[in-house]
């Protein structure tokens, strides 16, 4: 298939684009929509230092905009482990026709994606068709392995559900669920404060691909509010939900061993983590040995206790 990408008309007339993005961001925006690495399905790799060669900047500087089109605008995601970039709008811009080249050539990269909640990410804005049913099965397939991988291994607790899609859930299965969250005697009872940083945890967990409809582990999670030692326990929440994403460990006892290592050290702002952070990766660098007494937690060192009941 040729490669060549098109760029709509009225790109530019976008209210985002128009109105939001300066002009470094417009050019970092086309850039991800055309440079040479883009793929049928939205889904490519892509490594920080290439993107700086082409573009001609400092990975700081295309950190800087990755992070500013993942928080902010939020329309990219990215994995860094598998280094795989998602555009979240590239299937309303460009995935409108099928017919067999097209599709062989969509069902052949979504294969190659190692991230699949990558493939959930560029699916929600593809129009209803045979190329969204396609998304659609990979997504499906994906849930089906994590589920016999946790019935196998028995690796984490049946009380955690694993994303599924709420359209094969009976709505009013998943409208009761959400109400008992809406209307939950201890979401109800936090102050206007704490509702609001709820309503962040709640938003980047179905923004990250956790769980739509993982409420119970939703609520487990909100629990780490009101009965952790944190100084800033929302900051810190999200934190540990940002390593869990940049590990592809979207799973709340994942998280939660996150923070009882960080609780146990005694590291109680997003200051203190940070700061030692930078402070292990100095000693690192110079071979020194590490600090005694903290640590930051890592892939290998959580405080995950398989089978526990979170």
């Amino acid at each position: 298939m040729a490669k060549y990408r098109m760029v709509r008309g009225d790109f530019w007339k976008n209210p985002i684009i128009l109105e939001e993005m300066t002009p470094e961001d417009k050019y970092f925006y086309l850039y991800l929509l055309t440079n040479s690495n883009t793929t049928q399905i939205g889904i490519y790799r892509m490594t920080k230092k290439q993107m700086a060669f082409d573009l001609g900047y400092s990975i700081e500087t295309v950190q800087s905009l990755m992070e500013r089109f993942i928080e902010h605008h939020k329309l990219i995601r990215y994995n860094p482990i598998t280094r795989e970039l998602a555009i979240k709008n590239w299937g309303k811009d460009n995935l409108h026709k099928g017919g067999k080249p097209v599709m062989d050539c969509i069902k052949t990269e979504l294969k190659d994606v190692e991230d699949t909640s990558l493939i959930s990410y560029v699916a929600e804005t593809i129009p209803k068709g045979e190329i969204s049913s396609l998304y659609e099965s990979f997504c499906k397939q994906d849930v089906e392995k994590e589920l016999s991988h946790q019935l196998d291994d028995n690796t984490y607790p049946d009380t955690e559900s694993v994303e599924v899609d709420d359209q094969n859930k009976p709505r009013d299965t998943v409208l009761r669920q959400q109400s008992s969250i809406d209307h939950n005697p201890e979401i109800e009872d936090l102050t206007q404060t704490q509702s609001q940083d709820v309503k962040e945890i709640f938003g980047f967990w179905d923004n990250n691909g956790f769980g739509l409809t993982n409420f119970n582990g939703k609520q487990q999670l909100i629990s780490w509010l009101e009965n952790s030692s944190f100084l800033q326990p929302k900051a810190v929440i999200l934190k540990a939900m940002e390593i869990a994403c940049a590990n592809n460990k979207r799973k709340l006892n994942y998280i939660v061993g996150i923070l009882k290592n960080w609780r146990n050290e005694s590291l109680l702002t997003v200051e203190e983590i940070d700061s030692y952070h930078e402070n292990q990766k100095h000693f690192s660098k110079n071979k020194h040995s590490f600090p005694t007494g903290r640590a930051i937690p890592t892939e290998a060192n959580l405080d995950i206790t398989a089978g526990e009941d979170w």
